[in-house]
């Protein structure tokens, strides 16, 4: 498959239609659900999903319930706002990285040093794992995490990494990645954030070999 050069991937993203500015209303409602979701982020992380309030997280934004539940149905659907956003965030960050990327092994290099960077996100690592202990409780939750995590990976589309390694394999990278992740933020004199970056690595390496890669 021939590469695409960055210029022309450039080119085509400068082409498509600038979205229509917001008018201050629906400027100050996007204020609003922003600050809900950075609070919401910061409480899940210290308190944990169960134990947080509705009040906490609409106080410290300076909000009361009603806009809380002006943007959200209930606590739920503001974890999977937030959980939506923030590997929203992810993708197009390393979209823009690949982009800027002229062959397969530099496309490669930048994938393995996206997935090392996310080992040391320890409030990330405690959100999910936070969230999927509740979901694990309540199995009324489980096949909308799980879709909405099948979605958001459908929406990466990395052709490196489908020539690369199949599904399991990913999620086996995923997996470890939590894991490092956990166990780095429980016990660091344990696993020191040097070595789960460089086990972490190494897994990517063994997984994704380079010279597997089509030219």
């Amino acid at each position: 498959m021939r590469d695409t050069p960055p210029a022309e991937r450039r080119s085509r993203a400068a082409r498509r239609p600038a979205a229509p500015a917001a008018n201050k209303h629906q400027q100050r409602t996007a204020a609003t659900r922003h600050a809900l979701l950075q609070s919401a982020r910061r409480i899940f992380a210290r308190d944990g999903f169960q134990a947080c309030r509705i009040e906490d997280i609409a106080a410290a934004t300076g909000h009361t319930r009603g806009a809380f539940y002006a943007h959200f149905p209930a606590k739920e659907d503001l974890f999977f706002a937030i959980f939506e956003q923030e590997a929203g965030r992810r993708i197009e960050e390393i979209r823009q990285v690949l982009d800027g990327c002229a062959t397969r092994p530099e496309r490669l290099a930048a994938l393995r040093a996206f997935y090392v960077d996310r080992v040391n996100d320890r409030q990330w690592a405690m959100l999910v794992l936070e969230f999927k202990l509740f979901a694990l409780r309540h199995p009324r939750l489980r096949p909308k995490l799980a879709a909405t995590h099948r979605r958001l990976r459908a929406l990466l589309r990395l052709e490196i990494v489908a020539e690369s390694c199949d599904e399991p394999t990913k999620a086996a990278l995923e997996a470890v990645l939590s894991g490092l992740s956990l166990e780095h933020a429980y016990d660091p004199l344990r696993i020191s954030k040097e070595q789960t970056t460089a086990t972490l690595g190494l897994l990517f390496d063994a997984l994704v070999p380079g010279d597997t890669l089509p030219e």
